[in-house]
């Protein structure tokens, strides 16, 4: 008979749900087990009492009988036909998950418990195939122009991946040749580890969980998988930038067992352009005038990425003013719109030759006498 009530051990309302009860075996758990706790036996005892509870309160059968009477005694867990196992069975606690499923429906087993929280939350399964696992990622490195990174583009490229092989259909195995039973597993597939007081399975590392071993597949070496070129098209977003990473969903090499490809992932590289350059969502470019155009103002057609157009100069320009072009710039890959298109303008000076052309700049300057240097001389 339980001394102390099984709701209170886990922190829990008479009404929770088997979603609530499982949270909180597991944060229990996580923080009395003996392994996380070692050589502290309060902290075992109580593990042990969290593990009773939860193994009664789990179990529909068992907790309707709990609820009813208060406690649970064996006679009773034997007239519900129960099969779990406690101390003094042979067993470290009822660890040996042999047989210790919890019962059907969405009820869940302690292997699965116990994997998710010691084991990365991978349910525990034994089977004689190893588990199928995702394939690998791949790398594509894609060279683009700066029109195409503004414009996006539809493009086909070739990538190696790695697919089942015909020859074994992904076993690895030489089927001609014969298998035997893996000497290591006796043929069940699986290897059990002890840790601590607890006893954990995995997939054989001899024969990968097929239970079996014997000659490789000559054609993949026992890989089960084999390299083969293919030619996808992919799509290219307006407004990428080096260094993007662009994801194509299961065109990566297809996963061990038969398991899921993995991903590619294309990497962009945009090539400089003769004038542009980048910064952002914005587009800059440097234009030159003329020094007559500065002084008097102008129009001018100046390159955009979607063809020319006309900006105005106004009168007293000065050399390295900027002016903006908006929705002239690089489209959002996130759909919020378009940068702007920036405009730096370069005075060019003249080299003047002749005679006649230095009067007139002599007779300009004394008819606009201006001294651009006069404010460095104060202090």
């Amino acid at each position: 008979m339980a001394k102390e009530d099984y709701y209170s051990i886990l922190g829990i309302s008479r009404n929770a749900k088997d979603s609530d009860i499982k949270k909180a075996y597991r944060r229990l758990a996580r923080k009395t087990h003996p392994d996380v706790n070692p050589g502290d036996k309060a902290a075992e005892d109580r593990f042990k009492r969290i593990q009773e509870a939860y193994d009664v309160l789990s179990d529909h059968n068992k907790r309707a009988i709990y609820d009813q009477y208060g406690f649970y005694s064996e006679s009773i867990k034997d007239q519900a036909g129960s099969g779990a196992r406690g101390p003094g069975d042979g067993t470290a606690w009822g660890f040996d998950f042999s047989g210790m499923d919890a019962g059907a429906g969405e009820q869940s087993s302690f292997r699965d418990i116990f994997s998710e929280i010691f084991g990365g939350g991978r349910p525990f399964r034994a089977s004689r195939e190893a588990r199928p696992e995702k394939g690998e990622d791949l790398e594509h490195h894609l060279n683009i122009s700066f029109d195409e990174s503004i414009r996006g583009l539809e493009t086909r490229l070739t990538v190696n991946r790695a697919e089942i092989c015909a020859a074994c259909g992904g076993s690895g195995k030489d089927g001609s040749r014969g298998q035997t039973t893996c000497p290591t597993c006796k043929g069940s597939g699986q290897e059990v580890r002890s840790h601590g007081i607890m006893r954990f399975s995995s997939a054989c590392r001899t024969c990968g969980g097929s239970g079996h071993v014997g000659s490789a597949c000559p054609n993949c070496r026992g890989s089960g998988k084999m390299l083969r070129p293919e030619t996808i098209t992919v799509r290219i977003p307006p407004g990428v930038d080096t260094g993007y990473r662009m994801r194509v969903p299961g065109k990566g090499s297809i996963g061990r067992s038969c398991g899921l490809p993995g991903d590619l992932y294309l990497i962009i590289t945009v090539r400089p352009h003769k004038f542009f350059r980048r910064q952002g969502s914005d587009i800059l470019v440097t234009v030159p005038i003329t020094v007559t155009e500065a002084a008097l103002g102008t129009k001018i057609e100046v390159p955009t990425t979607s063809g020319k157009t006309l900006l105005r100069i106004p009168p007293g320009t000065q050399s390295g003013q900027k002016f903006r072009l908006r929705g002239k710039g690089v489209p959002s890959l996130r759909g919020e719109g378009m940068g702007n298109q920036i405009v730096e303008v370069r005075v060019v000076v003249p080299r003047v030759a002749d005679e006649r052309s230095k009067e007139i700049l002599r007779e300009l300057a004394r008819l606009n006498p201006e001294d651009p240097r006069g404010s460095m001389g104060q202090g």
